[in-house]
């Protein structure tokens, strides 16, 4: 345990709490009053501060504008009944954060640094987490080389920085999703399994088409052979056949997800047979048909548990069965919930109280 971070606090002159309609929060759109941000220099991580939401001032000569070293997290902060405030298993991504660092070759941050610069952001905007229910307030930490330097190897400086924004639904309804058999997400020996800025870059045009064809997301599927599933394009997925819950095992194509963690623990304290395995199109197809295969559904921080309405491949659209009785997703999510907004005994110790 690092001690407790000296952070030099500069408060907004004006709150944009009064103007903002959170009845209406449509996601990663609104900001709150502060971010955190600390620099990476000369081997060591200093200049830890909260200053109000703004913009900042770069280089136009920066690394990360030429060469991409950039990465981020996602997790999230609710408001129990009883007043207090959490944040949801930021440990689990602060490991995951530094997965990341470490495949971009960047310097890792010290899992209490980015824990408490986390908990003291969200402590000062803490009026910004919503009291709706399925509301929290969404937390992107996240780091970017800074050298101006127009040179291909590794930045020597760094900036982390954490943004807030409050959120409701991310997804609105059960989706409609394509099998993806052309394009690539990731390849193996790549940096699909670290939340890099790339893998999303390259994910976006491949989503564009199908938004085109009446497609919510795309299921993607392996580079070598697009012969088996690996994940939605904003979500882990899983599938529930024959009564087992069976999602893709995480390898170095697949992101590591920390909502996916969190389902395959409560399905196993539940009894549920679970499988982390390789899952084949012809066996999702051929499920589908033989009506073996009764939920699928993503799993995120952003997405939580979404359900998927049908499926899309070659040409031929299935349908699943109907999604407001799909029976362990919806009591799935139930249970998670119960946890994350302080329902029940935290029996797992995933929250992390603020405060």
């Amino acid at each position: 345990m690092t001690d407790t971070l000296e952070i030099k606090i500069t408060k907004t002159n004006k709150s944009r709490l009064e103007e903002t309609d959170f009845s209406h929060l449509p996601f990663g759109k609104i900001f709150s009053d502060h971010m955190f941000i600390a620099d990476y220099e000369d081997g060591e991580w200093k200049n830890f501060q909260i200053v109000p939401y703004g913009d900042i001032p770069l280089s136009p000569a920066i690394s990360v504008l030429h060469y991409g070293q950039a990465f981020f997290e996602g997790l999230k902060a609710y408001k129990h009944e009883n007043g207090k405030i959490s944040i949801f298993r930021p440990y689990k991504n602060a490991e995951r954060f530094n997965k990341s660092a470490i495949r971009l070759c960047a310097p890792e941050l010290p899992e209490d640094i980015f824990v408490q610069s986390i908990a003291a952001l969200v402590d000062l905007d803490k009026d910004w987490i919503p009291s709706a229910p399925d509301h929290s307030l969404y937390i992107r930490p996240y780091m970017f080389s800074t050298d101006p330097y127009l040179g291909v190897q590794p930045s020597k400086t760094y900036k982390y920085i954490i943004l807030t924004c409050p959120v409701g639904a991310y997804f609105s309804k059960p989706l409609k999703v394509k099998i993806e058999t052309t394009w690539s997400r990731s390849s193996e020996g790549g940096f699909g399994f670290a939340k890099a800025a790339g893998n999303y870059a390259g994910s976006l045009l491949p989503a564009q088409e199908a938004m085109k064809e009446g497609f919510d997301q795309l299921i993607w599927t392996d580079a070598r052979e697009h012969a088996y599933i690996e994940e939605l394009g904003a979500a882990n997925v899983m599938f529930m056949i024959d009564g087992v819950l069976v999602t893709p095992s995480t390898r170095d194509t697949i992101l590591k997800g920390v909502t996916r963690d969190s389902i395959l623990t409560l399905a196993r304290s539940r009894g549920v047979p679970v499988e982390e395995r390789r899952v084949s199109i012809a066996e999702v197809i051929e499920s589908l048909k033989n009506g073996k295969l009764t939920e699928a559904f993503g799993v995120g921080t952003a997405a939580t548990i979404t359900p998927i309405a049908s499926i899309g491949f070659e040409g031929e659209l299935h349908h699943l069965p109907d999604t407001s009785k799909a029976e362990f997703s919806n009591r799935a999510l139930k249970a998670l919930n119960e946890i994350r907004y302080g329902l029940v005994p935290d029996e797992f110790n995933w929250n992390y109280l603020v405060g």
